[in-house]
């Protein structure tokens, strides 16, 4: 089986045993023994997998850290686990002191769900206090599964995933950095632009104008490349979708003419699909084609909301759009028992794409279905 598939079987574990695991225990032979033996260990194999690894501290003698990964007789990868349910921001002071006395150049800290990987990037045989790499098993990417790959028994080599690790931290760093600077923007930052554009003197005036002209054009400049692209992917869609139902279709467009803005009349007249809801769909689709194929992601309209699928199944919601009401407007999200349970309000299409947490979420339970 491919590691892809693997990962994704183990991430459909967590979703399916956490909720019955009621010790620390129970989540190492669960969830994170399974994580090691996709990783290519083997975990019943002391030469590999030594659980319960001695790293002294100092006077103290005989601690233990849950499991080290063994490459030519010497520690490469310590594991701490916790409870699936615990915080491990409480924790990783623990993993630490085992890191710095041991000759590990790699550190994970893991209740099952989550995944933080450490290593020595600022000071050596230091772990660092930031992880170069975090990962969701409930909400697992193609590009984290292949960074996670470097770490399988068959491709790891320790330069390559240095390599790796100093270029994610930065990245990441680089990411915090652009998102505090779009949210509130520095003035060193704002003078580097308004310094080019405006030709006297930067005064505080001059400056606090130029920090809300800063963050608008950044905020607008974000929203245009999204619906450029937006744009892009509906018109191919379209495009694809118009020749796939020309045939079928032809005869009734050719005998109905409907209103400005309505792609779609039932007979009755009571159910109406409009072009806005149309475009709702497809920035739905943009925003979860890297997570699942795009032809799974279907519509069905009805007289008071539209709703999106994945397979068109009623049983695999992924969200209810209300558009029929210029002033109330709402995107609602299900629980499990596919009852509506959160309701938000949406000025304009745009604001869709602030609940894309929402909508990965909401078919990360279909994805392998």
């Amino acid at each position: 089986m491919d590691f892809k598939d693997t990962i994704k079987q183990v991430a459909e574990r967590v979703e399916k045993m956490k909720n019955n695991l009621n010790t620390e225990e129970a989540t190492k032979n669960a969830l994170i023994m399974p994580f090691i033996q996709a990783l290519g260990y083997d975990v019943f194999d002391p030469l590999e997998v030594v659980p319960e690894y001695i790293c002294d501290i100092g006077t103290k003698k005989g601690e233990k850290i849950d499991y080290a990964i063994i490459k030519d007789g010497k520690p490469v990868i310590l594991i701490e686990c916790k409870h699936w349910g615990q915080n491990l921001n409480l924790h990783d002071n623990q993993l630490l002191r085992y890191f710095n006395v041991s000759n590990s150049k790699f550190g994970i800290l893991t209740n099952g769900v989550l995944y933080r990987f450490y290593t020595d990037l600022s000071i050596a045989n230091k772990m660092d206090e930031i992880p170069f790499l975090e990962i969701n098993m409930e909400n697992l990417t193609d590009d984290v599964i292949e960074e996670l790959r470097k770490f399988h028994k068959s491709y790891f080599d320790l330069e390559t995933i240095m390599s790796v690790a100093t270029e994610l931290k930065y990245t990441n760093e680089l990411k915090k950095l652009f998102a505090s600077e779009f949210t509130s923007p520095n003035p060193e930052f704002v003078k580097y632009f308004a310094k080019q554009i405006y030709g006297g003197s930067v005064t505080s005036k001059v400056l606090d104008m130029f920090t809300e002209l800063t963050k608008k054009t950044l905020q607008n400049y974000i929203n245009d490349k999204i619906k450029d692209k937006l744009k892009s992917v509906i018109e191919q869609d379209s495009q694809a979708e118009s020749k796939e139902n020309i045939d079928s279709s032809q005869q009734e467009y050719e005998i109905r003419a409907l209103p400005a803005g309505v792609v779609f009349m039932s007979e009755d007249g009571t159910i109406v699909t409009t072009q806005e809801e149309i475009e709702a769909f497809y920035i739905v689709r943009s925003i979860l084609r890297q997570f699942i194929d795009v032809t799974r992601i279907t519509y069905r309209d009805s007289q008071s909301y539209f709703s999106i699928f994945i397979d068109n199944n009623s049983r695999k919601p992924v969200c209810r759009l209300f558009l029929n009401s210029n002033k109330n407007k709402q995107i609602v999200f299900f629980s499990d028992d596919k009852k509506e349970v959160l309701k938000y309000k949406i000025e304009a299409l745009d604001d869709i794409y602030k609940f894309s947490e929402q909508l990965i979420t909401s078919i990360n339970k279909y994805i392998n279905n």
